[in-house]
């Protein structure tokens, strides 16, 4: 949601499809990079980390690879806790939210479970 709202003050149309089917361009520079490093987390091959992490720093430097790595741990901790605490998402964040969670097919995940409820 943070992506959308921040592209609308900006002028921008940022496509959010793309964080689910990575071929599509998501308009944000070096998103498809950022895209294909957060796939390399959550993937067991250190060799597709390796490439995913050389190839942010290419196209964004080396401070966005230490950036991203911050920012995609700080999600997986906050979830895990909210996940394991039980902690439902926000009702005020649910309606503003749901065109795209339909979308992107976010309410099959079973942790949607706690939060649709």
């Amino acid at each position: 949601m943070v992506l959308r709202e921040s592209g609308r003050l900006q002028n921008k149309v940022f496509n959010i499809e793309a964080i689910m089917q990575p071929t599509l361009e998501v308009g944000v520079e070096g998103g498809g990079e950022l895209l294909a490093f957060a796939d390399a987390i959550l993937s067991a091959d250190r060799n597709e980390l390796d490439r995913a992490r050389l190839a942010l720093a290419d196209v964004l430097g080396k401070a966005a690879v230490a950036s991203a790595s911050i920012i995609a741990a700080d999600f997986s901790k906050n979830d895990r806790i909210a996940n394991g605490l039980g902690i439902p998402i926000e009702p005020m964040e649910l309606e503003p939210t749901a065109d795209f969670r339909e979308a992107l097919g976010i309410n099959q995940f079973r942790s949607a479970a706690n939060s649709l409820s």
